[in-house]
C-alpha cells in the first residue's frame, strides 16, 4: 500500500526529485479581485496552466454588503454514474433536500426526483422501477415518469375521473445533467429551471474528458459538516500529523534541521485572487482554487518525462518538442457536497496522465481501503472540532482560532469567504434547522459499511465475494477434518494425515484472517494516534 501513495493516495507533498518548476497563475482577467459579481456562474476550465477560468456575468452586479452568495442557484454533484444501479432507485440527500435518483428507462437518462410521492408523502427512494420504467411508490403503487407525470393510481376505478392527470399528482423533478461521469443536479424544481443546463453548466474539468489521463474515484459521507470537510482539505500542515503512519513523507522533509519525527515543515501559501465565485492559491508547487461552492482543486506543476521542463504553452506551441517529452501530472479534485448540518459528502477523483495501466491492474475497491484509511485518520478530530465551533456560532471562528502562519492561508481564505458572502455559514434556507446531531458511539461514528460501501457498487462486489470465499474456507476446512476422521487410520499415512490437518488449520486461519480483514476494511477500523 505504501507504493500507492505516491500515485492514488492524496498526494499533498512535492517529491524531492521534482524539478523546479515555475508557478501557475491566472491571470487577471479570469478572477476579478473586487465583490463586485453577485450572481455569476463560473464555468470552470482548468488546464495544465490554469488560465482557463471564464465568468460570465448573467445578472446585474451588486455593490457592497449587499453581495450574497445564493446556495440554491449552484449545481452539485449528487453520484458517480459508475456507482449508481440502473434497477433501483437511490435516496440521496445535499442541502437538506432529500432526493431520489432514478435511471429513467423510456428517457435513457438519470432522473433527480424529491424523495416524497404526493400521495401520502411516502419516500419514492425505497420504491422500484415497474416493468415499463417507470418510477413506482410502493405504498399505494402509485408510478411516474421522466417528467414527473403521474401515469397510474391503482386505486382510481377505471370508469372515474382521471385523477393521475391532475398537477397535484406529479412528483416534484430537479434538473440534472450528466458532466464527467458525475451526476450533477440544481436544488430547484421550479419550472423556470427547467432548462437551466442549456444556460449554465456545472463546472467543467479538461482533464476528466482528455483519453490520456486515467481517474481514481470515489465517494465518502463524514459525520462533520460541509465547511469543516472543505477546510481541511485546504489545510495540507496536517498530513504529516493526522495522517503519520499512512503516507509517506519525502525524506527531504524528516531531514532538515530541527524537524520533529512528522516531518511537519513551513508552507509557503498565499492568496492570489478572490471573490464570490471563490478564490486561487498559490503554493510552493503546483496552485490551489476553490470553486463555490463545492470544487477544491489541487494541481501539481508538470513534470517532463525527459530532461528539463517546459510550460504547457511551450510543449503546445513546439510539436517537436511535444512528441520528444510527455508532462508527467497528477490533479486531486475535490467535491465538497453540504448534506445538512453535521453531515457532508465527498466525491474525489485524481485524474493523472502517467501509470495509467495501474487502474486497469488494481482493484478499485483496494485503492479504497487505502484512501479510507486516510479519511478516517482525522474523522474524529473533525467531528469534535465541529461541536465546538457550533457552540461560538458562525461568526465566532475567527475570535477563537489562532492561525499566525502561511500554511493556514487557505483554511483563512475560505472562512472569510464564507463570513463575506454567507454570514459565515452554510444558507439552507427553509429545507432544515435542525441542529447539530448527538454524537454517536466511536464504532457509529467511524462507520465505513453505510458512509461508503453500500453506495460504491466495487465495494460492495469485493465485500460479496471476499464473504464468500471467508465461508468456502471455513467449510473446507471442517470437511477436511470430517473426511481425515471418517477414514481409518489404517488406510492413510502419517505424513498424509499431517498434511490434511495442516491445510484444514491453514483453511481456518485464513478465514478468521479475511474476518477480521472484511471487519477493519468494510464495516469499522480505529485510528489510535498516541501509537501511531
Amino acid at each position: 500500500m505504501a507504493s500507492l501513495n505516491s500515485i492514488l493516495s492524496l498526494r499533498l507533498f512535492p517529491s524531492s526529485s521534482s524539478p523546479s518548476l515555475p508557478p501557475f497563475f491566472f491571470p487577471p482577467s479570469t478572477i476579478h479581485k473586487s465583490s463586485s459579481i453577485t450572481k455569476s456562474r463560473l464555468q470552470c476550465q482548468f488546464s495544465a496552466s490554469a488560465s482557463a477560468a471564464v465568468v460570465t456575468e448573467s445578472e446585474p452586479a451588486a455593490h457592497g454588503d449587499a453581495e450574497k452568495f445564493d446556495w440554491f442557484a449552484q449545481w452539485y454533484p449528487v453520484a458517480l454514474i459508475r456507482d449508481l444501479d440502473k434497477r433501483r432507485p437511490h435516496a440521496k440527500t445535499i442541502m437538506g433536500l432529500d432526493l431520489v435518483v432514478w435511471w429513467d428507462r423510456a428517457e435513457g437518462r438519470w432522473q433527480v426526483f424529491d424523495d416524497s410521492c404526493p400521495h401520502r408523502l411516502a419516500p419514492l427512494s425505497e420504491g422500484r422501477i415497474d416493468q415499463w420504467g417507470r418510477l413506482q411508490c410502493v405504498y399505494h403503487g402509485w408510478c411516474f415518469d421522466g417528467k414527473g407525470s403521474c401515469k397510474y393510481i391503482p386505486q382510481a376505478p377505471d370508469d372515474g375521473p382521471p385523477v393521475h392527470t391532475s398537477s397535484k399528482a406529479c412528483a416534484s423533478v430537479y434538473p440534472c445533467v450528466e458532466q464527467h461521469n458525475i451526476l450533477w443536479f440544481w436544488p430547484n424544481t421550479d419550472p423556470q429551471y427547467q432548462n437551466i443546463a442549456m444556460k449554465e453548466k456545472p463546472p467543467y474539468i479538461e482533464e476528466l474528458d482528455d483519453p490520456s489521463y486515467s481517474s481514481t474515484t470515489g465517494m465518502r459521507e463524514f459525520p462533520y459538516g460541509y465547511e469543516v470537510l472543505i477546510e481541511n482539505l485546504m489545510d495540507p500542515a496536517h498530513v504529516p500529523y493526522a495522517h503519520h503512519g499512512i503516507m509517506n513523507m519525502p525524506k527531504s522533509l524528516k531531514n532538515r534541521p530541527n524537524a520533529d519525527r512528522e516531518g511537519g515543515s513551513p508552507l509557503n501559501i498565499t492568496i492570489d485572487a478572490s471573490s464570490i465565485i471563490g478564490f486561487l492559491a498559490h503554493r510552493d508547487f503546483g496552485f490551489n482554487k476553490f470553486i463555490a461552492p463545492c470544487i477544491f482543486f489541487i494541481s501539481s506543476p508538470p513534470v517532463m518525462s525527459g530532461n528539463g521542463s517546459a510550460s504547457s504553452s511551450d510543449v503546445k506551441g513546439d510539436s517537436s518538442l511535444k512528441t520528444q517529452q510527455k508532462q508527467r501530472r497528477f490533479l486531486l479534485i475535490f467535491m465538497c457536497i453540504p448534506v445538512r448540518p453535521g453531515r457532508s459528502r465527498l466525491i474525489y477523483v485524481f485524474p493523472r496522465n502517467f501509470a495509467v495501466w495501474a487502474n486497469q491492474v488494481i482493484p478499485r475497491w483496494f485503492v479504497h481501503v487505502g484512501q479510507n484509511l486516510i479519511l478516517d485518520s482525522d474523522l474524529y478530530l473533525l467531528h469534535v472540532e465541529e461541536r465546538k465551533f457550533a457552540k461560538i456560532g458562525p461568526s465566532g471562528w475567527h475570535k477563537v482560532c489562532f492561525v499566525p502562519t502561511k500554511s493556514d492561508a487557505m483554511v483563512l481564505a475560505f472562512r472569510n469567504w464564507l463570513r463575506k458572502y454567507s454570514n459565515g455559514q452554510v444558507d439552507w434556507g427553509t429545507t432544515s434547522c435542525e441542529q447539530l446531531p448527538p454524537t454517536p458511539p466511536r464504532e457509529q461514528l467511524m462507520d465505513r459499511y453505510w458512509s461508503h460501501v453500500v453506495q460504491c457498487i466495487s465495494c460492495q462486489n469485493a465485500l460479496k465475494y471476499l464473504k464468500a470465499l471467508e465461508l468456502s474456507l471455513q467449510i473446507v476446512s471442517i470437511v477436511s477434518i470430517g473426511i481425515l476422521a471418517a477414514i481409518k487410520q489404517s488406510m492413510i499415512s502419517n505424513v498424509t494425515r499431517t498434511a490434511v490437518v495442516s491445510f484444514a488449520v491453514l483453511c481456518f486461519v485464513a478465514s478468521k484472517w479475511l474476518s477480521n480483514f472484511l471487519y477493519k476494511n468494510f464495516y469499522y477500523h480505529d485510528y489510535d494516534h498516541a501509537f501511531k
